[in-house]
């Protein structure tokens, strides 16, 4: 039946009733009115879930797009003028702000003389192709090692993000002045994180559609599990719920793609392809356009890669240095992440190292790739295969502490076992994860683990 034919069909059998006052239903009017008006707020001003840290999408959207290149006319004076309206709760100027630095976020024209320009730029896997050679895959057989190290891959991810959530958000001098040496739960931990939200999604696609699924497939799940999301992942959402599609879902109107968003959940890719740097790359840039582009999908490459390898690897230098190997070299993100190559390979230290870093990376927004995937590579050079020292020093570093603790602390997972993690963290996680999808609120951990392993190969 046709769209006309449903319509005309319920309007026939319609028949007119006159509403008493209680029985009529404007008040959802207020009620979204409300809505409306807490999420332009929270727009310009919030504070992080688990650590309280303070956060602006409105402002970050211009620094985003800035960092891309882009000009604009008069942000500035928008944004001072936003921030005056929510300190006055003027909401009726507040939504006008917000529209008009929208407008001007959108209207802006890249400037082609930006750095950003001077270096490649990579919208689907097949440009990553042209350039790099992926070798071939190491065997991984199926078996109770490849059960032990999924499961600890997995309860190594979830305690990383259960330390970082407390602590994401600030500066290393700030997080030390506060905190002193962070090596334990600051606080007691829970695992309710977004990050892991969106690789149970990318699970539930590859549990159906396994090695032929598509970013469409991934997207249905998006549509069906998640009910909320925030920065890059929240306009994607908002871009799917109109029928935009990857890539361009990932694209389309979307100040924040070159942020974490995908590289926070490049480790699932990693653990469905063991040992196979090559499809855990292609499956990370699958799962990365339904909300990012470029080096945002980059960054979820190379932690699908530094999973994917964690398996078969003995060395953790060896692992970073080979996995960087497989990002391209004149990317924007590859000049990131090799510097903090070099400034680690330079330093005896990681204070020494991460405080150049600090400086190279202080145009970013926290949640930007750069800053984090900086993070990971100091963390993962000097903590070198010890799972307390690793979380000590990612944790130490600040940033987006959650995502970058829980990917590479699973790649450490995988690669010392079980045994290495002490249990000191897991105690207290047990075989408990929280989750905020629509289904499964509560999972069990090693079950997880087992999903996993049942669609390796598939």
């Amino acid at each position: 039946m046709k769209a006309w034919q449903i319509e005309r069909q319920k309007m026939d059998a319609a028949i007119p009733k006159v509403l008493t006052e209680e029985e009529q239903t404007w008040n959802f009017a207020e009620v979204l009115e409300q809505h409306a008006d807490a999420m332009t707020k929270l727009y310009w001003s919030s504070h992080v879930p688990g650590s309280y840290a303070p956060e602006s999408i409105m402002i970050a959207a211009i620094q985003a797009m800035e960092n891309k290149g882009y000009v604009f006319k008069q942000a500035d004076s928008l944004i001072q003028q936003g921030l005056k309206a929510y300190e006055a709760n003027d909401l009726l100027k507040l939504h006008e702000v917000s529209g008009l630095l929208w407008e001007e976020i959108y209207r802006a024209t890249p400037d082609k003389s930006h750095p950003y320009y001077s270096f490649a730029h990579y919208h689907s896997f097949a440009d990553v192709l042209a350039v790099i050679d992926f070798p071939a895959a190491t065997e991984v057989p199926k078996g109770p090692q490849l059960k032990q190290q999924l499961h600890a891959g997995w309860l190594a991810q979830i305690i990383g993000g259960a330390v970082g959530t407390a602590v994401e958000g600030y500066t290393t001098t700030n997080i030390t002045k506060t905190l002193g040496e962070v090596r334990h739960y600051i606080r007691t931990p829970n695992t309710y994180n977004d990050d892991i939200t969106f690789e149970l999604a990318f699970l539930k696609a590859y549990q159906q559609h396994g090695r032929e699924l598509s970013s469409k497939d991934i997207a249905r799940m998006w549509l069906q599990y998640i009910p909320l999301a925030w920065s890059a992942e929240d306009f994607a959402l908002r871009n799917l719920n109109l029928g935009i599609f990857p890539p361009e879902s990932g694209r389309f109107l979307n100040p924040f793609s070159d942020w974490i968003g995908a590289q926070m959940r490049g480790a699932i890719c990693g653990m469905v392809a063991p040992g196979n740097p090559k499809e855990a790359a292609r499956l990370a840039w699958l799962d990365a356009v339904v909300s990012h582009d470029n080096n945002g999908a980059l960054g979820e490459m190379f932690n699908a890669i530094l999973v994917s390898n964690s398996f078969v690897a003995t060395d953790v230098r060896q692992l970073v240095t080979e996995t960087l190997s497989y990002i391209p070299h004149d990317s924007e993100y590859y000049s990131f992440a090799s510097f903090a190559l070099r400034a680690a390979q330079e330093h005896d230290h990681w204070l020494d190292a991460w405080r150049r870093c600090e400086q190279q990376f202080e145009r970013y927004n926290w949640i930007h790739a750069y800053p984090n995937i900086m993070a990971e590579i100091i963390a993962l050079w000097f903590g070198n295969g010890d799972f307390e020292e690793t979380l000590h020093i990612i944790a130490q570093a600040g940033q987006d502490v959650d995502c970058n603790a829980a990917q590479i602390l699973s790649a450490i997972g995988i690669m010392k076992g079980m045994d290495a993690i002490p249990s000191s963290f897991k105690d207290p996680i047990a075989d408990r994860l929280d989750t905020y999808l629509r289904v499964d609120k509560v999972m069990s951990i090693q079950q997880l683990a087992d999903q996993t392993y049942e669609v390796i190969g598939t």
